[in-house]
């Protein structure tokens, strides 16, 4: 087994991953990630006991406990470039000997769920619902640096809808776990996330520049894909839900709609949707 070079996985003087500046022992087998650095705070305000605060740039960790189930919560900031170093380091805290520099010879397996905001794409879905990603469409670039296999039925979806948005590059698809999909089955909105790579023109909307591609959001919820109709669209889920894939994690992602973009609204209260969705999420995780 090969050992890893300084130079691809870069540690601290103190022997801690470099942009999540973590030790292994700091880090729970369940992990909620969120966007927002100060969300953090607010999920592990329920905790019985933080054991860890820790602080590097918009990467914020808490470890703690609630009744005897240890979580720790981590904040991505936006984007999926966050999430593809994130998902790394995470996964070398528990996968790899950050002695030796070698891969352990027994994997484990994460439990990671995203609590996260998005825009609806359906006129249908109430302002501040609850919606799991049974799956997600990514319209950046991140897989196209890495060996991703998709379905047969999936890469015809995916190249009808390369060809009707006129895209220059190969967007992918990538599931939820089945087993965390089954634990937030009841009571939830299901549907297709829609990751995208900027918030504006990616996602349709014009201040000053006009998008490339006209009616983006319109086209996008008219369309029926593998999994279902696309419901939402943000910033992160398409690459938690690769990186998990290839990387052997559990992954959900889980949003609060605060905004309906077909009929151009705003979650008057949106704190409180977000508040909800937390406590739904600890009362599934915590026994």
């Amino acid at each position: 087994m090969s050992r890893i070079p300084e130079s691809e996985l870069i540690l601290t003087p103190g022997g801690r991953v470099y942009h999540l500046n973590l030790l292994p022992e700091m880090v729970a087998d369940t992990i909620i990630v969120v966007g927002d650095p100060e969300r953090v705070p607010k999920v592990s305000s329920y905790f019985d006991q933080v054991e860890h605060r820790v602080n590097s740039r918009e990467l914020v960790t808490h470890t703690g406990n609630i009744g005897g189930t240890r979580i720790s919560v981590i904040s991505s900031g936006m984007g999926t470039d966050n999430v593809e170093l994130l998902m790394t380091e995470l996964d070398a805290l528990v996968n790899v000997n950050l002695e030796t520099r070698k891969v352990n010879r027994i994997l484990k397996r994460l439990k990671i769920i995203r609590i996260g905001t998005s825009g609806c794409l359906q006129e249908d879905i109430p302002l501040d619902a609850h919606l799991v990603s049974k799956a997600a469409l990514g319209l950046d670039t991140l897989m196209s640096f890495y060996n991703w296999d998709s379905s047969d039925a999936t890469d015809a979806f995916l190249w009808n809808l390369r060809e009707s948005l006129g895209l220059n590059f190969q967007p992918y698809m990538a599931n939820a776990s089945e087993s965390l999909l089954e634990l937030f089955d009841q009571g939830f909105h299901k549907g297709v996330t829609i990751t995208a790579p900027g918030f504006y023109a990616p996602q349709g909307r014009e201040v000053r520049l006009r998008p490339k591609i006209s009616g983006l959001v319109d086209r996008l919820a008219k369309m029926d894909t593998p999994k279902g109709r696309f419901t939402n669209l943000e910033m992160e889920t398409a690459g938690y839900y690769a990186m998990a894939k290839l990387l052997g994690h559990e992954m959900i992602s889980l949003n609060a709609l605060i905004a309906n973009r077909p009929r151009q609204e705003f979650s008057s209260n949106h704190e409180a949707a977000i508040t909800s969705l937390i406590e739904r999420v600890l009362a599934k995780l915590v026994h």
